[in-house]
């Protein structure tokens, strides 16, 4: 394949290149998820080499807008803007030394790879002529251990790419590559990052949002609605279920022991939860419950409320603390917005000592005395759609 551009990015994946028969659906998928993130942006076409992509640029290409976009994509490892020449030694020596140019440093490395076996130096062998060329025209010197800047040289079969910066990307499995899931999302901490790092696995996300207005403002709602407008950053369109449940609390605050209000409450979340699932063709569901932390997350209270759902409850921050969830959140950019003072359903109707054991058979005698079909179904018939696309 012929490269038409002589300035690119080149693009680097690290799990991707581990899914032997499957690499190319997962390279399809990421080339895909690329085209997406930069959609309205002027550039030229993204390609593929053997354990790389390419995507050329554009004289009008924005440099900036791309590293911000390509740094939200799952399945990037790093990437890099890259000069491409022929490979022609003396060409590579001038290339390198008109891209280092470009910013300061006192010591250097050159880090050589030959794909293309064809090409008369080895890897070892194009560092010692590179290497002494730049430093005999910059006078720098030469540092294997943690110099000021790298000259990157790959020789491929498509040319040879230099570059000198390589800008990390969040890395992981292209959206969409691992099927479906629905995320409980509230507007506080936890759930969206528990979101993102299903995301990032691959697992294209619904969201569920269960308020209990007009008991409480509008605030959980608003923020919520933020927080999905962060994380479609990272899968470029996703729906939110908006669901009204206050009729259903008020009815187990009406009927059920004060003990138990906050397990039934989060059966019923998790029974509407697997509707809508279900109805999305999802597979799993999401949430960002972290054992120990809350009541209602006791090992205990987690399998009396999961065991109303066949599906599979995903609750990638179980072993976490709280401070390390709090810097995911800081990481990835939606901590300012869960912070926002808000009021949901986990925070009203809640009573001062919640059961933190649940016995099972008390519960089911609790539920039957509920009677509470007709409210969920109600409650489905009234829940709010949104679409929300990057």
């Amino acid at each position: 394949m012929a490269i038409s551009a002589d300035r690119l990015i080149l693009i680097h994946y690290h799990e991707v290149g581990l899914k032997g028969k499957n690499r190319g659906r997962f390279e399809n998928k990421l080339m895909g998820n690329i085209a997406r993130s930069l959609r309205g942006i002027d550039h030229g076409p993204v390609r593929r080499i053997y354990g790389r992509l390419l995507l050329e640029l554009k004289p009008t290409t924005p440099i900036g807008v791309i590293r911000e976009r390509l740094s939200q994509v799952f399945g990037i490892a790093n990437f890099s803007e890259a000069v491409v020449v022929s490979a022609n030694i003396e060409v590579i020596r001038d290339t390198a030394w008109a891209v280092v140019q470009k910013s300061s440093f006192n010591s250097f490395k050159v880090a050589a790879r030959r794909a293309d076996k064809t090409f008369p130096l080895n890897s070892g062998e194009i560092n010692i002529d590179v290497g002494a060329h730049l430093q005999a025209l910059s006078k720098a010197q030469v540092r294997m251990d943690n110099p000021d800047l790298t000259c990157h040289i790959e020789v491929s079969h498509q040319g040879v790419f230099v570059y000198t910066e390589k800008i990390p990307g969040p890395g992981g499995l292209p959206v969409g590559a691992n099927e479906k899931a629905v995320s409980l999302l509230s507007s506080g901490i936890d759930s969206p990052v528990a979101s993102y790092k299903i995301m990032k696995r691959g697992v294209q996300l619904s969201y569920i949002h269960f308020h209990s207005q007009p008991y409480t403002d509008k605030n959980s709602q608003r923020n919520t609605e933020e927080l999905v407008r962060l994380l479609t950053r990272h899968q470029y369109k996703s729906t939110l279920y908006l669901v009204p449940f206050v009729e259903i609390q008020k009815q187990i605050m009406t009927l059920a022991p004060t003990g138990y209000r906050v397990i039934l409450y989060r059966r019923y979340m998790f029974r509407i939860a697997e509707y809508l699932a279900r109805a999305e063709g999802a597979l799993a569901m999401v949430t960002g419950e972290n054992v120990g932390q809350v009541a209602s997350q006791t090992l205990s209270n987690m399998r009396a409320i999961e065991e109303v759902t066949t599906l599979p409850i995903l609750r990638p921050l179980a072993g976490d603390n709280k401070e390390e969830i709090v810097n995911d959140a800081r990481n990835i950019g939606t901590y300012e917005t869960s912070i926002e003072p808000y009021e949901d359903c986990c925070t009203v109707f809640v009573p001062k000592h919640p059961e933190t054991r649940a016995d099972l058979e008390k519960v089911h005698e609790i539920e039957g005395s509920l009677k509470i079909d007709d409210l969920v179904e109600r409650t489905l018939a009234q829940t709010e759609v949104k679409t929300f696309e990057f």
